[in-house]
């Protein structure tokens, strides 16, 4: 799994002119996923997102999780975390896992963010043209992937 991670003071996803999901203060996570994904990988890459200390305390140093501050987050499918761009200058997601796979870690990926945090995480549709509205606080972005740890 690959994860994009913005800290931010608002965000939102629309589709069809519709509001899915939106947030004030807390995360935007935009969420690839790989066929070699397991569910250990998906419990690692939770447990990192909701104890990642990059919210401000009253010094203004990052010392502050997502549940510290109270936070909320909003998630969204980004299969385009796995673009290719070796050859050519069309991209290829063939690393990407098929929607059979992505949708339900997806989903479950939504399930235990919210368990953990003990409170509902907002969504995108997945496999939907989204429009995503965010204001990155800091700005700060962090990447993940469950697949090279030490380096992340």
């Amino acid at each position: 799994m690959r994860a994009v991670i913005q800290r931010v003071t608002h965000a939102s996803c629309t589709v069809d002119n519709q509001i899915t999901g939106a947030i004030e203060n807390g995360l935007l996570i935009l969420l690839g996923v790989e066929d070699a994904d397991t569910q250990e990988d998906m419990e690692w890459l939770a447990n990192k997102i909701v104890n990642l200390r990059i919210f401000s305390d009253e010094n203004g140093l990052m010392n502050k999780s997502i549940q510290d501050i109270g936070g909320n987050i909003l998630l969204i499918s980004q299969f385009t975390l796995f673009a290719q761009t070796k050859k050519g200058n069309r991209p290829s997601f063939i690393r990407a896992a098929k929607p059979e796979k992505a949708k339900p870690m997806y989903e479950n990926m939504s399930t235990l963010l919210g368990t953990l945090l003990k409170k509902e995480v907002q969504m995108g549709i997945f496999g939907a043209d989204m429009k995503i509205d965010l204001r990155n606080d800091g700005p700060v972005t962090i990447i993940m992937n469950t697949k090279d740890k030490d380096n992340f």
